[in-house]
């Protein structure tokens, strides 16, 4: 269900700071320093801004050279950076962009500091006339904890030294744009949010497949970066206006913020040496039409686009009036990967097996770190149907912040579940869900005035959802008019901290019926006053203690839940691995007409009795739209693959189940098991590499994402480990299968893929010589001479660099003729390849380790 498009007048209020929050919801009150009243009333929704189009582009068409950066040319030729500006101004930019994409500290490498580029940045904008400088922020071109080295924290730093900069040199905004990890965006978008109070645009890149590298679909990003407190979301690069509107039309709904898109002119193709891009600017803009019929109210261009297509966009927005538009107010929380919704009258299943309390097993793999079995508890309950993971790790004896954070990281690789953070602890609350790459929910806060004070500014700051306890100072109260009472003062709290009514979750919380049979129906009444009195809050119940005390507790358990759920229920948190209660769930889906049709039910029950129970009946699960969905009897893993089983006596299928669900703890003891009956070339020609020909196989469909894939990796890289110590002990050599090697190219220091590729070419058990980034060519051919390698595998991420790309390859044909050479990267298609004299191109990781076994033979 969608409510109208918030069009909130913002007619008579005065130009300086505002609140966004007035207009679209956003999450908290961040005074904003705007410069005008017509930039404020796009932040408002109520108007069109027009930003320019590439700036690479037209340093290219310029002579850029090879391996230059880009970003010091502010400094060293700021006319011709003020003279593309004032092309864009001249076609009708209202925006212009900063030539400070690149501007980190690690990228301009010292050769000037961050804060002396964006100051000539800023003036170069400013000298071309334009109304409005927007501080362009990109990514840092490394990937981030936990898939990568970087810590969230030290990309933040980054981004807000950029963000300083930007701030003191004069800038009207900051765009942060061409962002693939959702992690990197929350950073920057923190940076910006808590470094100044300029606004903030965000903007992801998106692959045809509708997703990120890292699996986030533009539902997950607008949900995710609206919430956060991003003043304006959106689409960049990625690929042309004509692929890019469906993917705008799918964020639309999500955004609770105007939505822009920056689209490229098309793919690259070479003409005479000369980069072209095959969409023209009449094509370009018809397509944008349909983008601003939609919905968008910012647009502009991307890789490829001039001034003439700028041109046409603004005749585009001659006379027009921005389009009304639905956001959708259901409750909704995302993981990088997944949003799950919850329309009205709808039901979802919150696993709560994730929590030491009254669990023995729990408690003692958490003192113990044995992270294993909290990622086997996850795939349990993912594959049993739950829609949101409770994860707490609330004892007193452990580090309970980091070991939450832990949690939460590895997590990431086993499910795609969005994750409920549990804790008592404000700062434990705040360190979780700052870095975590989507919107989570907060449990809890309750009625004691310390608490909300403590923990509803977290919730609004970081734009998560917030369980509300029925709980004050002076307990629980025993009526349903008493938990009213405290839910409405909670509820009051949240409207005041700007957090909307269908992120808030009240808890009326059960008691158990053997030591006061009253508490049933006060919960019920309670449940059932909250939802007509504070109209469009959540509810949700702990179901289990209502048991308490009682013989056979599943029983009185699920009949609770049904009496709850016909009291208006929304979230329940159950053990969903309890076949019973999932029952109950899924027979209450037909009966209240979510399962449309009993499409689900009769898929999961049509082959069950209840004189023959099965094992695991099938779970119906709630989509990202809401609707019920089924899987069969044997489960399916988060990533939507049939769940590995295999006999608790079988080692190897037990291993190969283990690479496939990413879960490194058991594969030592796996292989020592394998190892006493096989030898070593079966352990990993038999057991390893096919599970990760089977992973690449899941990734390439796009069922498994780059967190799959990597966990996969470190999985198979635990059994190759244990091969190699045990082979160490024995005093017996493994046998490489090669060497390759792999660099970033001259003038390119982003190695995120180079990274990936280097990570799952070593666990397919190759040598793996890593030359770095910005490698200079004449590096890359020593050691494939010193070494006489048969693959050299080249990596570049920017246009500018593809020239460095071909240079290194000339040398190798001249030097080293026998070495095949694999390309890849953003900004390469096999067209590029081609054209720079590549043996291959691999679009992602698991394509080069094809690619390099048949090379070498393997």
């Amino acid at each position: 269900m969608t409510d109208a498009s918030t069009k909130t007048a913002a007619a008579g209020k005065g130009v300086g700071t505002i609140d966004t929050r007035k207009y679209f919801g956003t999450y908290d009150r961040r005074p904003l320093r705007v410069k005008d009243d017509h930039l404020r009333r796009v932040l408002a929704g109520e108007d069109f801004l027009l930003f320019d189009g590439a700036m690479g582009t037209q340093l290219q068409a310029r002579g850029l050279a090879a391996g230059e950066v880009p970003e010091l040319l502010c400094l060293s030729n700021p006319q011709e950076i003020t003279q593309i500006h004032q092309a864009y101004v001249q076609a009708g930019s209202e925006v212009v962009t900063t030539n400070t994409f690149g501007a980190s500290a690690p990228k301009l490498g010292g050769a000037a500091t961050v804060e002396e580029v964006f100051s000539a940045a800023v003036a170069c904008a400013k000298a071309s006339g334009a109304h409005y400088v927007a501080a362009d922020i990109g990514p840092t071109g490394s990937l981030l904890e936990p898939m990568g080295t970087l810590p969230f924290d030290d990309a933040y730093e980054l981004f807000a030294q950029q963000v300083r900069a930007a701030d003191a040199a004069g800038a009207d905004l900051f765009i942060i744009e061409t962002m693939a990890d959702l992690a990197e965006a929350k950073a920057a978008v923190l940076a910006a949010k808590e470094c100044s109070d300029l606004p903030i645009f965000c903007t992801m890149t998106f692959d045809e497949d509708g997703r990120t590298f890292l699996g986030t679909t533009p539902e997950v990003a607008a949900k995710t970066l609206s919430s956060l407190g991003a003043n304006v979301v959106g689409i960049n690069c990625s690929l042309g206006p004509k692929d890019v509107a469906p993917l705008i039309r799918r964020m639309l709904p999500w955004s609770s913020v105007p939505v822009m898109a920056q689209a490229n002119a098309g793919l690259p193709h070479v003409e005479d040496g000369v980069t072209l891009y095959d969409i023209k600017p009449a094509e370009y803009c018809e397509a944008v039409r349909d983008m601003l019929d939609a919905g968008v109210t910012v647009i502009g261009g991307c890789c490829g686009t001039t001034p003439e297509y700028v041109a046409g966009e603004k005749d585009l927005l001659a006379g027009r009036a921005p389009a009304a538009r639905d956001v959708c107010r259901d409750f909704a929380v995302t993981s990088s990967q997944r949003l799950v919704s919850l329309p009205a009258g709808h039901v979802g299943v919150i696993g709560e097996r994730i929590n030491p309390t009254g669990k023995r097993r729990m408690k003692e793999a958490l003192r113990s770190g044995n992270y294993d079995y909290v990622m086997q508890e996850a795939i349990s309950q993912t594959d049993a149907g739950a829609q949101v993971l409770d994860v707490n790790a609330g004892l007193p004896e452990i580090d309970e912040s980091a070991t939450l954070r832990r949690l939460m990281a590895d997590l990431q690789g086993v499910t795609n579940l969005p994750l409920q953070v549990d804790s008592a602890v404000p700062a434990t609350i705040e360190a979780a869900v700052r870095s975590y790459p989507g919107k989570p929910i907060i449990n809890s806060t309750n009625g004691k005035q310390e608490t909300m004070d403590a923990v509803i500014p977290i919730a609004a700051h970081y734009g998560c959802a917030l369980v509300a306890l029925t709980i004050d100072e002076k307990g629980i109260p025993q009526t349903a008019e008493g938990r009213l009472e405290v839910a409405r003062r909670i509820v009051a709290a949240t409207d005041a901290a700007g957090i909307p009514r269908q992120d808030v979750v009240v808890d009326c919380l059960c008691m158990a019926a053997s030591t006061d049979q009253s508490a049933p129906r006060a919960i019920l009444d309670g449940i059932a006053l909250v939802k007509r009195e504070l109209p469009g809050v959540r509810t949700v119940l702990g179901v289990s203690n209502i048991s308490f005390g009682l013989p056979f507790r599943p029983l009185v358990n699920a009949t609770f839940l049904a009496a709850a759920f016909a009291a208006g229920l929304d979230l329940c948190i159950i053990n969903p691995c309890q076949q019973r209660m999932m029952d109950v769930v899924n027979s209450w889906r037909v009966l209240s007409g979510e399962d449309q049709s009993a499409q689900a039910y009769v898929a999961a029950y049509a082959g069950r009795s209840d004189a023959v129970p099965s094992a695991a009946t099938a779970a119906a699960s709630g989509t990202a739209g809401g609707a019920a969905n089924a899987t069969s009897a044997a489960g399916t893993s988060a990533q939507g693959q049939a769940a590995p089983t295999a006999a608790a006596d079988d080692p190897v299928a037990q291993a190969r189940a283990m690479v496939l669900a990413g879960r490194k703890g058991p594969m030592p003891a796996l292989m020592h098991d394998i190892l006493a009956q096989h030898d070593v070339l079966f352990a990993i020609n038999d057991v390893l590499i096919p599970a990760l020909d089977e992973v690449g196989v899941r990734f390439e469909k796009g069922t498994f994402f780059l967190p799959q894939l990597m966990a996969s990796a470190e999985a198979a890289k635990a059994g190759f480990n244990t091969i190699k110590e045990a082979n160490d002990a024995a005093g017996v050599e493994v046998a490489s299968k090669g060497k390759v090697a792999v660099c970033t190219v001259k003038g390119d220091i982003h190695d995120i893929g180079k990274n990936i590729v280097k990570m799952l070419l070593e666990n397919y058990g190759y040598d793996v010589i890593d030359l770095g980034r910005d490698v200079d060519p004449q590096v890359v051919v020593d050691t494939v001479v010193r070494e006489h390698l048969q693959v050299v595998g080249l990596s570049a991420l920017m246009t500018a660099t593809v020239p460095a790309m071909a240079d290194t390859i000339e040398l190798l044909r001249q030097q080293a003729p026998w070495c095949k050479v694999i390309v890849g990267g953003a900004v390469l298609n096999p067209e590029y390849a081609k054209m720079v004299g590549a043996d291959y191109y691999a679009k992602d990781a698991a394509e080069s380790a094809r690619i390099v076994g048949e090379i070498l033979g393997q």
